[in-house]
């Protein structure tokens, strides 16, 4: 399987720190945002990864990430002209993915659990798609799956306000390359974006949309608030780990 990160938007919640900086270089606990996502898809085995990212921070994280090799993955690197939501800029992997399976994964969210079990099963099953959950207090802010009696995903819906679970569909989807199809038949929401939740309901009415349910924590980091929460868990882990200057390790799973 091949890696595909969306690490571009402008970050609006997290202004004035995004004023000058992408959100997913900010600081999170002792590394960068994006180092997390980096290590999750090394850490499952996931070396060739894509990294979707707008015009403005294109140094920063070349400088930050390079070719990838002292992370032990290899990194190219896609530009986003313009915002036209997570569907759009998943559709610029086309080339990168080449017909492969891929992890798409958003840049802002932070989990505990590893993929790597899943990662495995869905490379050598025969799923086209799948989405991660989560068990949250408030679903109202969030997409929300609907079950059938045989607990399949029949439907997603984007910020219900009678939500029928309490579980939400996070940044972390696992495709073949039959999205993009999908996606050149889709059209432009009301905001006038192309919205992942679009595709994933295609999956869905076609029966071919499969789930996994996280165990341990996520988050969000798009706000002031999460991002210090984030911080918070990161850094406890690490120093768990025995990391107290983010020297001890420069990328979890990376290889000296």
């Amino acid at each position: 399987m091949k890696g595909v990160i969306l690490a571009g938007g402008t970050g609006s919640r997290l202004m004035p720190l995004t004023a000058y900086m992408n959100k997913h270089l900010l600081p999170v606990g002792p590394y960068p945002m994006i180092h997390y996502a980096i290590s999750k898809l090394r850490e499952a085995g996931i070396t060739e990864i894509l990294l979707i990212i707008n015009a403005q921070s294109a140094q920063m994280y070349a400088e930050y990430l390079g070719s990838g090799e002292q992370f032990g993955v290899e990194i190219t690197y896609r530009i986003q002209e313009q915002a036209g939501g997570i569907a759009h800029a998943a559709a610029l992997a086309e080339p990168f993915v080449r017909g492969d399976k891929f992890v798409l994964l958003l840049g802002d969210n932070l989990f505990e659990d590893s993929i790597a079990a899943e990662a495995s099963r869905f490379a050598k099953g025969h799923e086209s798609a799948r989405v991660f959950l989560k068990e949250v207090d408030d679903p109202r802010r969030f997409g929300v799956p609907l079950f059938d009696e045989h607990g399949r995903i029949i439907r997603i819906e984007e910020k219900p306000l009678d939500p029928k679970s309490n579980y939400c569909v996070i940044g972390l989807y696992f495709y073949d390359a039959s999205m993009f199809e999908i996606i050149r038949k889709i059209q432009p929401s009301a905001r006038g974006e192309l919205e992942i939740t679009d595709v994933n309901n295609a999956y869905a009415g076609m029966g071919r949309l499969g789930y996994s349910v996280l165990s341990g924590w996520w988050i969000d980091a798009g706000t002031h608030a999460s991002l210090r929460e984030a911080a918070q868990k990161l850094e406890g882990e690490y120093l768990e780990a025995g990391d107290t200057n983010g020297e001890d390790r420069k990328a979890d799973g990376a290889e000296e």
